[in-house]
């Protein structure tokens, strides 16, 4: 699988996708979704979609298709070679959401929950297939959350289009163990081949699954752990775990917006025996005759010639 968009900024998500069956355009199509590295504290969670004629859905089974997890990494490559040889009736994208992605949507002042999230890739790559001609007929997803609301969700999102959530649909529907092994080898590759933008040195590179308990991801995360900057970007400092080494092993920061008013501020930084932040914007500046506050119209005319040099 050719992941080379993605790794070229993999701080950023990025979408994949295979080039449309003809016969998905004119004839009426099932689709699938499910999702890999939901759990992971490293690297991306990848949605992903599988589309297929609903005249070929036995076509689909013939090909052995499975839930991924019940799969080795070699009998999903495997799996994945056929489907994508299949390109006359079999059609996939993915979303892959970087680590960055969702760190910074979960810990952003507004929170954009993992479901939301969740939701809202699927929904993309839905109408990602829609506004390439697929002609939708049935969709089929492993469920995030209760699955009685998000399927009224998806129904609603998609009016004409029959939509059936279930807990293990990747299990139970074949066009939904496509998209789960699509998912999971495009996170295979991500995770075995990742780049990483930050100097690591001579570290070591065994990082494991990323799971939170594989020991050899445990043992990664407290070597690669920065006093001052944190982890990689590898990492999703979202994550209990992340949180948990920082909080017990990094720099402790206060950051004075976290903080009612000023007030709180100063006394929070009082305790720690430093200057708020907040107390240099309210210095005066010194001049011969004494202290004298400059005029807010001062920095408004510095601002503006700032502005006007660039």
């Amino acid at each position: 699988m050719d992941l080379s968009e993605f790794e070229a900024d993999n701080s950023r998500s990025c979408r994949l996708a295979s080039v449309v069956p003809e016969v998905c355009r004119t004839e009426d199509c099932c689709l699938g979704i499910d999702e890999a590295g939901r759990g992971p504290v490293l690297g991306p969670m990848v949605y992903g979609i599988c589309f297929c004629p609903v005249s070929m859905k036995q076509h689909l089974q013939d090909l052995k298709v499975a839930d991924s997890k019940t799969l080795s990494e070699e009998e999903r490559e495997r799996l994945f070679v056929k489907l994508d040889e299949a390109k006359h009736f079999v059609g996939w994208a993915l979303q892959v959401l970087s680590p960055n992605t969702i760190s910074t949507s979960m810990l952003q002042r507004v929170k954009y929950n993992l479901n939301a999230l969740s939701h809202d890739a699927a929904i993309g790559l839905v109408q990602h297939a829609l506004d390439c001609g697929v002609q939708l007929k049935e969709v089929f997803v492993d469920t995030v959350g209760p699955a009685e609301k998000y399927q009224d969700k998806l129904s609603q999102r998609f009016p004409g289009v029959e939509v059936t959530v279930r807990p293990k649909a990747d299990s139970l529907f074949p066009i939904v163990s496509a998209a789960s092994i699509c998912a999971k080898v495009a996170r295979d590759h991500a995770v075995k081949d990742w780049k990483f933008v930050e100097d690591l040195g001579e570290a070591e590179m065994k990082y494991g699954s990323g799971y939170p308990n594989d020991p050899k991801t445990k043992a990664w995360l407290s070597q690669q752990l920065d006093p001052v900057f944190g982890y990689p970007q590898f990492v999703r400092f979202s994550w209990s775990t992340a949180k948990t080494l920082l909080d017990s092993k990094a720099v402790p920061v206060h950051w004075d917006d976290d903080d009612d008013d000023e007030g709180g501020a100063k006394a929070t930084a009082a305790k720690q025996n430093c200057s708020s932040v907040l107390s240099y914007y309210g210095r005066k500046k010194k001049n011969e005759e004494g202290a004298k506050r400059l005029p807010h119209r001062y920095f408004t005319e510095r601002a503006l010639e700032t502005v006007r040099d660039l």
